[in-house]
């Protein structure tokens, strides 16, 4: 468990590495990828890079947060090459300003992404309540869980591949890994994330673009709970397809966030699938939408 600690904690630096673009020209950025054994490059890390390639040309006088994007994941991005970020400066008006991001392998777009920031304003508040859940303290993280389950001699095939791996953010489920509630068919699947290295609050363009990066951790395999007794995930083709963000409030990427994941739908081999991402102090920060591929086994 030791190791596999050391393991999250060197890839939550790399992270924060990779989102250090490097400037190749104006409006021109390229970044890195993770190398974790992926036959693909992790949409989150794409999602997070153009987010930043985004934020690396908007004047931070006044300052302009991202408060919405949307983006459209086209091809499989390749993890041995690195990803060319082009920006195009839409609008900077007195309030708002929009950027289009499309990042390119290859010569081709593997990505798209839309993003408007906004000035913080005053005016009328309401959210939605913290789900009721248990608190981050009274559960266990989940390579802990996972390993526990290993070290017991007790497999679950149903388990995702990821799950107990090391990640650059602690994940402390709300059904732990193989417990009997785990085991039901459901709709949702919440889970409390924290960053494992800290985060500077004021560095909301870093903060807001690690949010991205975790948004598209899990979410569309939560389509596949209310078929849990049905299907196996490791035999579903499960690529996203789109993604949709709107953060609205200052996010502390450090403390710990419940990542509240449902779905609603799905049909003719896609479903659609949701998130919000609420504080510790029950404010509703950011909410999520995302539509993903999710093809049977050819028989």
């Amino acid at each position: 468990m030791e190791e596999k600690l050391r393991i999250a904690d060197e890839r939550a630096r790399a992270l924060l590495e990779l989102l250090e673009l490097e400037p190749v020209e104006r409006n021109l950025f390229l970044g890195q990828n993770e190398a974790h054994g992926r036959k693909a490059l992790f949409g989150g890390q794409v999602l997070a890079q153009a987010l930043r390639a985004a934020c690396n040309t908007v004047d931070p006088d006044p300052e302009r947060k991202p408060h919405s994007l949307h983006g459209y994941f086209m091809r499989a991005g390749d993890v041995d090459r690195p990803v060319l970020y082009e920006v195009e400066r839409i609008r900077d008006g007195r309030s708002f300003a929009t950027r289009r991001v499309v990042a390119i392998q290859k010569g081709q777009a593997i990505f798209n992404l839309d993003v408007s920031f906004h000035v913080d304003e005053p005016g009328l508040e309401h959210s939605d309540p913290i789900p009721n859940v248990p608190r981050p303290r009274q559960l266990e993280d989940d390579m802990a869980c996972v390993q526990g389950m290993l070290d017991a001699g007790v497999g679950d095939e149903r388990l995702s591949p990821m799950a107990g791996q090391p990640r650059p953010f602690e994940l402390r489920a709300v059904f732990p890994f193989g417990s009997e509630v785990w085991g039901r068919p459901r709709y949702w699947n919440p889970v409390w994330i924290r960053f494992r290295r800290p985060v500077p609050q004021d560095d909301q363009p870093l903060a807001r673009s690690l949010l991205a990066y975790a948004s598209d951790m899990g979410l569309v395999g939560t389509s596949i709970l209310p078929h849990f007794d049905a299907v196996l995930q490791k035999d579903l083709q499960i690529v996203s397809l789109d993604h949709a963000m709107w953060i609205h409030a200052d996010v502390n990427m450090d403390d710990w966030l419940l990542y509240h994941r449902t779905t609603n739908w799905a049909g003719s081999a896609r479903a659609m699938c949701q998130g919000s991402f609420f504080n510790r102090g029950g404010d509703l920060v950011a909410s999520v939408s995302q539509e993903g591929l999710v093809r049977l086994p050819q028989s």
